[in-house]
């Protein structure tokens, strides 16, 4: 009997010295565990991710963040646990003077001594709960005379609750400087600078030029990153990785007439008239005249960005190029009433419209002819006829330039033909080409300006010699001062 009560006296005492205790240390686990003294708590008594709580008369499997929390309120009536009860089989966990909650910070529940049955249930003997809802601060007492363990990398809050450090705010990393501190939930982590690999313990730049494809042309590692260019003619775009052309014709037109864009450049181009000059922009004039002489009949003259031909006095331009003679005789001339224009390659002569000179006498026929009856005219062609005939200068030779033929032909005579006289220097020669007609033909080119007058003789005779007679064709022949 005395026996029993001193038992009796032991366990009160032991209940009464853990009310007075500012921190509750758990040093009984159940069968099949052991404590651990530096974690204070037992281990490898709960599977599946959760750690052990060790309580009165058995443990609690709670997640690994759930935090431990003094509650001072006392039970209202103690009883004795069934011995060998198991939180973490049954649900239900029995206590003494005080209580303990398990609480997960993030928004987990809090371990209770009732079943695990609800989202919120409370006893009247030891005021567990389970929440399913996050834990509210507010709800729980925040006695700063009582201690709660925390785990590495956490610390108590105003709260009583444990809290992460910040380890990269606090400065109690250990982060080399070309590091970067990254806190993470009780711990921390060194990490390398965007743009950097860890290789052994330091952080060395990623050459990301080396790790295609990163830009469109051309890549520029620098110190932790890189940026792309692009080549001559070519712009980033707003990806900044890709490269477009650039319009240079829009953006800014340096030629000086004709821009064409093409990829990545530009070329210039001249309009007619105009090549490009060695700086490939500018334009300068072509002297077409210089490039040819058979671009124009007699005058090439240059203007800018082409030419224009031009004609000597007498002619005009036809055709752009070639000139043509103008028929004074037609438009404007200064030949008196008495007078007879001739025009001839590059101008007009007048003449005498009776060319007759005594002591001819001018016929109907404007031939101009000696009377037989006047004695003068004995030994003098019986008549002559004027002509005139107009020649290039520089005439092709030999070339046939004027046809002579008889306009009266009398039977039993015999025609011959010579050039009476202006053949002093042989440039031409008379070809008779029948009995009635004959060629004169040019053997000799002549150059302009200048007039040639030319006899040309028909001597008539009877084949019995009775009679005898000649005409003379005066033929004035005017050679122009060009070859056109």
């Amino acid at each position: 009997m005395l026996k029993a009560l001193f038992l009796t006296m032991l366990t009160l005492a032991l209940v009464k010295s853990q009310d007075t205790e500012e921190t509750i240390t758990y040093t009984q686990c159940t069968d099949g565990y052991e404590w651990d003294p530096v974690r204070q708590q037992c281990k490898d008594a709960c599977k599946g991710g959760m750690k052990c709580v060790n309580h009165y008369g058995g443990y609690l499997c709670l997640p690994k963040t759930a935090q431990i929390i003094v509650n001072n309120e006392q039970p209202q009536q103690e009883t004795q646990p069934a011995e060998g009860t198991s939180g973490a089989t049954t649900g239900v966990v029995a206590a003494s003077s005080m209580a303990t909650s398990g609480v997960l910070p993030g928004g987990g529940f809090v371990a209770s001594a009732a079943a695990v049955a609800g989202p919120e249930m409370q006893t009247g003997r030891n005021n567990f709960v389970i929440r399913r809802n996050p834990a509210d601060p507010q709800r729980i007492p925040s006695n700063p005379s009582h201690r709660i363990q925390c785990a590495a990398g956490y610390e108590q809050s105003e709260h009583n609750v444990c809290q992460d450090i910040d380890e990269c705010t606090a400065g109690t990393h250990n982060c080399r400087a070309d590091q970067v501190c990254i806190n993470l939930r009780g711990s921390f982590a060194c990490q390398c600078p965007p743009g950097y690999q860890k290789r052994g313990e330091q952080c060395v730049d990623i050459d990301e030029c080396t790790i295609p494809p990163y830009c469109h042309q051309r890549c520029v590692n620098t110190p932790g990153s890189f940026y792309c260019q692009c080549s001559p003619g070519f712009q980033l775009a707003a990806n900044n990785y890709t490269c477009v052309d650039i319009n240079e014709c829009d953006a800014s037109n340096q030629c000086a007439q004709q821009c064409y864009n093409i990829l990545g450049s530009f070329i210039c181009q001249c309009n007619q008239g105009y090549e490009l000059s060695s700086d490939r922009l500018n334009c300068e004039d072509i002297d077409e005249c210089r490039t040819s002489s058979y671009l124009c009949q007699y005058q090439c003259v240059n203007e800018p960005g082409k030419f224009s031909c031009m004609c000597p006095q007498g002619y005009q331009v036809v055709r752009s190029r070639t000139c043509q003679d103008i028929n004074e005789c037609e438009t404007t001339n200064e030949c008196r009433e008495d007078e007879m224009c001739w025009n001839y390659h590059g101008g007009f002569r007048c003449y005498p419209r009776n060319p007759c000179q005594d002591p001819y006498i001018l016929t109907p026929e404007n031939r101009c002819v000696c009377p037989v009856s006047n004695a003068m005219c004995r030994e003098l062609p019986q008549s002559i006829v004027y002509k005139y005939m107009s020649i290039r200068s520089d005439r092709s030779v030999p070339s046939d330039i004027f046809q002579i033929q008889a306009t009266t032909i009398y039977a039993n005579t015999i025609n011959t033909f010579r050039i009476k006289s202006g053949n002093e220097n042989g440039e031409f020669y008379l070809r008779q080409t029948s009995p009635v007609s004959a060629m004169l033909v040019l053997v000799k080119s002549l150059s302009g300006p200048r007039e040639h007058i030319v006899d040309l003789e028909m001597l008539t005779v009877s084949s019995i010699g009775t009679f005898r007679t000649s005409s003379v064709l005066r033929l004035t022949i005017i050679v122009g001062p060009f070859s056109f």
